[in-house]
């Protein structure tokens, strides 16, 4: 009775001696077509290349091999994914809440907070909290909203509208730019900065000036006033 005990699934090709098919559709270390070969040939090539013999597409009928170098071709497509992982952007909502009658000094805290968010590529979802009888005046809210829409207008839109949503109002905020721009020039700006460090340090290191051999100055001074004066003109 045949019985799953789990475990995970192997995704990778298989290679050399791995290989269980009579004949294989090879493909040389340059890409270009050698056709249907024994897969004893096939290995026997790649032994004369000191490559090895991968299976590229099991489900073709015979299945294709390439003779490649398997090592570096791992590590080539690991750094490749790191890459597009890093360079993946991924949608965040950031949430900022201000109640109704907010002071100045508050206001602008919070719509720091709005600009370093849409700089950074991010949706921020703002929400006006109502308490008491603030909820007899949706219109402090909605004014509030609108006016702060105005303030980081060169760095967002309205993407939703205000809307009521029990005791709050709710208005949704969307950056001008990309999340992937703004990665980019978040990472050239973190460059720069840190050539600019390295250049200052540069400059305040000490200058090595070349030695001055001793008595090079005493020496000349000395012979300088044993040499004869030399005779007056008649």
């Amino acid at each position: 009775m045949w019985c799953y005990r789990g475990g995970s699934i192997s995704t990778e090709p298989r290679i050399n001696d791995r290989i269980r098919v009579p004949e294989v559709r090879l493909v040389g270390p340059s890409g270009e077509q050698v056709g249907i070969v024994p897969l004893a040939k096939a290995l026997e090539l790649a032994q004369e290349y000191d490559l090895d013999l991968v299976e590229v597409a099991a489900s073709a009928r015979p299945p294709v091999c390439k003779l490649m170098d398997y090592g570096k071709f791992k590590y080539e497509s690991a750094m490749k994914a790191r890459e597009a992982r890093k360079n993946q952007a991924h949608t965040v909502i950031k949430e900022m809440k201000l109640r109704p009658k907010i002071d100045p000094h508050d206001y602008d805290t919070k719509k720091g907070h709005v600009v370093r968010f849409l700089k950074q590529g991010d949706k921020v979802k703002i929400t006006i909290m109502f308490r008491g009888r603030e909820q007899s005046r949706p219109e402090l809210g909605y004014r509030l909203l609108q006016r702060l829409a105005s303030d980081v207008e060169e760095l967002g839109f309205i993407e939703s509208n205000p809307k009521q949503d029990g005791r709050n109002m709710i208005m949704v905020l969307g950056p001008h730019k990309k999340k992937t721009e703004a990665m980019a020039e978040a990472r050239e700006a973190q460059a720069a900065r840190k050539a600019e460090r390295q250049g200052a340090a540069a400059d305040e290191a000490p200058s090595e000036e070349a030695p001055v051999e001793e008595g090079t100055e005493v020496a000349s001074a000395e012979a300088e006033a044993e040499a004869p004066e030399a005779p007056a003109e008649a």
